[in-house]
């Protein structure tokens, strides 16, 4: 079995080898035939992947621990809801996934341009292929999932941390937006090298790169909700270098995705799009770096192995590629107008990207500063989370109040009158919202109390649009408010969808900063009877409670918990002792109160005389973190939803509109 599976991806390796070649052939001499036997490769390397994919799983699910993988991350005593998981908690299937994932995009990618931009085909075909050769080469040459041994009687097990529902869903999440950034880069780079520099290639590539950057996101939140619920540390991100790795990529497709509306509506941008979504890609494959080089200490990183220099070669080539193609078609990507004035919507979004772009690069340099310090120095410094959040504030306020800003300002340029119109009522929530929190004793953190007055601003500008549009649908159609909404939202999904994956950043960004600057937090050693206070709730140790669970043993400690005379139950934080894995986890205790705040208690140790050492903390509308999760994946699937309309929209504007080079 093994054999069979080594040899379906070596076979698939040779295939994505020729589609690469036919696909140029197919560029250069718009060879029919070249082109179609590409595309069959393409089919044959996905069926020769999920026979890889099928084998792998086999020996999972049967306990073949002849299989080094299989004994490394499982165990006979694993419970079979976390077999999948073991899929991508090794650093071979993970890349196993990851190829599976390319060979299903290519698949889709070729079959949602065959007909709208047929001629950026055998490009793109060649561009993604040689994507999907290199991770190929890592599977065949140094993490191949079927290297074999001498069975053993059981396997090691899955590492502790991995055991955990959100740890079923956040590592595809991932890869699906990691993976998914490889598309629009595709289609890019195939506009440059076919001369096709229009935005033909931008309306092709904008549902991809949401749908990637809708991945990234989601598995982002369910990272930080992983954090929150099972590494036991009291908090949801950790500027954690791997954490990092997925955020720059985000944060540049956000600019991407924001800047193509200036691209589409006047022509502007066309260079800094490129170079925006050929940067998005490039850092995915950086982080990838820094997940598998074990270069960086991570709680999520792969065990330290020389792939990672695979990556480094990857990298630069997708940066050096990018940037010679760029300077080949310049003449072809010169701007059809100018910004005419700082006070006009496309001036709001080029200050977006720029504040993005440079939360993005304060982020690379926290990563890498530690690398850069040892190689000019002996020692190896590191920053801390104080530099991460003094960038966020510093231009994450402002971007913040750009969110505001960008509905309310008019194309092209924005008259003092309406702009003292539209900024009336939003501003007045700001500022009314700022005093109401320094009024209920809230002024202590200065950042909280601007984010707060920020929020305000953004909401009611964000909700003024749905108001203002249903009002207006209403006296056209005289149609009730429910269904007016319904169908202004449905006739324009991407805008509108956009507006409600704002209000999800809004409900994040006020559940990130109350829960964080306004906590309470109390620790203490407490033997049977005592009891710690921590805001308004006392917690009352009553003992210690042992269980055993399919492959752990847990001791808990048994809260009693009360607040203001009332009894809200009992909650018992444990650690868990893994017999086959020989290693333990925390597993906290978390109360969610009707207000959105959380009690959250991390069981710290416990002694032979019985005592235990406590640590627990109180998080304001700390929930709002999760809600503000279903704002965004609707959002997404509001934008991502197909659209005919504006199908039919977008290809009779281009239809009117002559190619680069025939005018």
């Amino acid at each position: 079995m093994a054999l069979i599976g080594q040899g379906a991806l070596i076979l698939a390796l040779l295939l994505a080898i020729y589609a690469a070649f036919a696909g140029l052939f197919a560029g250069l001499g718009r060879d029919r035939r070249f082109m179609t036997s590409a595309r069959n490769a393409l089919w044959a390397i996905f069926a020769l992947v999920v026979i890889a994919d099928a084998i792998f799983l086999y020996a999972i699910f049967t306990h073949d621990f002849s299989f080094t993988v299989v004994a490394d991350t499982t165990s006979r005593s694993l419970p079979i809801g976390y077999m999948f998981t073991a899929w991508w908690g090794s650093q071979a299937g993970s890349l196993l996934l990851w190829v599976t994932i390319l060979a299903g995009f290519s698949l889709l990618a070729l079959r949602a341009t065959h007909r709208a931009l047929g001629e950026l085909q055998p490009w793109l075909i060649m561009i993604l292929a040689l994507i999907g050769a290199f991770f190929l080469v890592l599977l065949v040459v140094p993490a191949s999932p079927f290297v074999t041994q001498l069975a053993p009687v059981d396997g090691v097990g899955l590492n502790p941390s991995l055991q955990n529902p959100y740890m079923a869903i956040h590592p595809p999440a991932l890869y699906l937006g990691y993976v998914g950034l490889a598309i629009p880069f595709a289609l890019a780079m195939a506009a440059m090298i076919a001369g096709r520099t229009d935005a033909r290639w931008l309306v092709a590539s904008r549902r991809w790169t949401l749908a990637a950057w809708g991945f990234l996101g989601i598995g982002m939140l369910l990272g930080s909700h992983w954090a929150y619920t099972e590494v036991g540390w009291g908090g949801f991100w950790a500027w954690d270098p791997v954490e990092n790795a997925a955020l720059m990529p985000w944060l540049v497709a956000t600019a991407f995705l924001h800047s193509v509306m200036v691209q589409e509506r006047k022509g502007m941008l066309k260079v800094w799009n490129i170079c925006l979504i050929s940067g998005a890609f490039a850092l995915s494959i950086f982080g990838t770096f820094l997940t598998r080089s074990g270069i960086l200490s991570s709680i999520h990183a792969f065990v330290s192995t020389n792939i990672g220099w695979y990556f480094v070669v990857a990298f630069v080539a997708i940066i050096g590629g990018s940037f010679v193609l760029i300077l080949w078609r310049l003449p072809l990507l010169k701007a059809d107008q100018r910004i005419e004035s700082l006070v006009s919507r496309e001036a709001t979004f080029l200050f977006n990207n720029l504040l993005l772009v440079g939360i993005a690069f304060a982020v690379l340099w926290g990563v890498i500063f530690p690398l850069v310090t040892e190689a000019f120095g002996s020692v190896r410094e590191t920053v801390s989370t104080p530099f991460y959040e003094f960038f966020v504030i510093v231009f994450g306020l402002p971007l913040l109040l750009l969110m505001g800003l960008g509905p309310l300002i008019a194309w092209r340029r924005a008259s003092l009158k309406q702009l003292q119109r539209s900024f009336l009522y939003p501003l007045a929530a700001g500022l009314v919202a700022g005093g109401v929190m320094i009024g209920f004793g809230l002024g202590s953190s200065w950042p909280g109390v601007a984010a707060g007055s920020v929020c305000a601003f953004v909401t009611v500008t964000v909700l003024s649009e749905f108001v203002r549009g249903a009002a207006a649908r209403r006296s056209i159609h005289g149609e009730n408010w429910l269904l007016a909404l319904s169908r202004l939202i449905g006739r324009n999904r991407r805008r509108y969808g956009g507006y409600i994956v704002h209000l999800g950043v809004i409900l994040f960004v006020i559940g990130a900063v109350g829960s964080s600057a306004y906590e309470t937090q109390a620790e203490g050693l407490l033997k049977p009877g005592d009891s710690l206070k921590v805001g308004s709730n006392v917690l009352t140790f009553e003992g210690v409670e042992r269980t055993r669970g399919p492959n752990f043993v847990a001791r808990a400690a048994v809260l009693d918990v009360t607040s203001d005379g009332s009894n809200l139950g009992t909650l018992k934080p444990a650690k868990r002792s893994y017999l086959r894995e020989q290693t333990t986890s925390n597993e906290v205790a978390i109360r969610t109160t009707l207000t959105g705040g959380d009690l959250f208690i991390i069981l710290d140790g416990i002694r032979g005389d019985g005592a235990v050492k406590i640590k627990a903390f109180y998080k304001p509308v700390v929930a709002l973190l999760w809600i503000a999760g279903f704002f965004f994946v609707g959002g997404v699937l509001l934008c991502v939803w197909p659209d005919q309309r504006e199908a039919r929209r977008i290809l009779r504007r281009y239809a009117e509109e002559p190619l680069p080079g025939e005018a």
